[in-house]
């Protein structure tokens, strides 16, 4: 190639000649501190003091390469990799950074699938048996009882708005320190009878009530003067169910010769806080049984109440 004139701007020109095969020892540059800058940036010496301006001509050696002119200088400024477009940039931001930039086959990160809300599952309320003698909370009523084997009836029962809650009745057998006389004497579906036979425990619902417990006075141990009914749910602590998930709870006292009712109760507070409840108790006052609707709860599971009432579970 013969030696030819380039017209060109000064950066672009000292850039070209940086990368070519051969650098003149000097150039004349005009004396001005930008232009003095780049060529100290690329080791070349400047004598050309007297010049102005950005753009001159100047002659150019022989070379393998292209010559610079003005339409090939703006590729010096660009760059080899895909432009950075919206589309790369989101698919940067979502980690894909292994994925060539400004590729067609990049496609947006799919959206996680919706996760089913769950139905809750209805539960069928529990009938409420028509309560003919009913007590307000704390009404204390002795029993009219007759005969000489007097035997009573206990009939509970409740409605549940979570179907995990899984309720029962138990009945504690006290003495007059408030505590039962041994393990036995606590009755539930685990041991469903007292070691007098006097009280016996029935799980399937019968005469219109969930559960029912059967009490044959006329054969109580003495020493018992007591019978606390308590409503728990089970596993209530480990599966965070409370009373709040109960509704419509009822005791009813029955006559068991002629199951016609004696007494009544219907429960009307309902705590988050409560995990089991004394519905009521049966106790012995002048020689007469009298009945006490309590309805008091307390945040204790089942061995809680076997605490309070001085059962040991092992």
């Amino acid at each position: 190639m013969a030696d030819g004139i380039a017209v060109c701007s000064v950066g672009a020109l000292l850039r070209g000649w940086a990368a070519a095969p051969m650098l003149p020892e000097c150039i004349n540059l005009p004396h001005q501190p930008g232009f003095s800058s780049l060529a100290k940036m690329y080791g070349i010496r400047s004598r050309m003091p007297n010049l102005s301006g950005g753009i001159f001509m100047m002659p150019v050696a022989n070379r393998t390469s292209t010559p610079w002119t003005r339409s090939n200088l703006p590729s010096l400024n660009q760059t080899t990799s895909t432009a950075v477009s919206r589309h790369t940039v989101a698919s940067l931001n979502r980690g894909r950074a292994s994925q060539p930039l400004g590729s067609s086959s990049a496609s947006p990160r799919p959206a996680p699938a919706p996760q089913p809300v769950p139905t809750p599952q209805s539960v069928a309320p529990f009938p409420v048996p028509p309560l003919l003698h009913p007590l307000q909370k704390g009404q204390k009523t002795a029993l009219a009882l007759s005969g000489a084997r007097p035997r009573l009836t206990i009939g509970v029962g409740w409605s549940v708005t979570n179907p995990r809650c899984d309720v029962d009745v138990s009945a504690f057998l006290l003495t007059s320190n408030n505590r039962v006389p041994g393990d036995d004497w606590f009755v539930f579906y685990g041991q469903n009878q007292s070691p007098d036979r006097s009280v016996l425990f029935h799980s399937e619902p019968a005469g219109g009530d969930r559960q029912h417990i059967d009490v044959d006075l006329s054969r109580l141990d003495t020493r018992i003067c007591k019978i606390a009914l308590v409503l728990t749910i089970h596993e209530a602590l480990e599966q965070k169910l409370n009373f709040s998930m109960i509704r419509d709870a009822y005791i009813r006292i029955l006559s068991s010769d002629d199951h016609k009712e004696l007494l009544s109760y219907q429960m009307a507070d309902y705590y988050s806080n409560v995990t089991s409840m004394t519905i009521g108790e049966l106790y012995l006052h002048n020689q007469q049984w009298k009945f006490n609707p309590v309805g008091n709860g307390v945040s204790q599971d089942l061995a809680g109440q076997c605490a309070i009432y001085g059962v040991e579970i092992s």
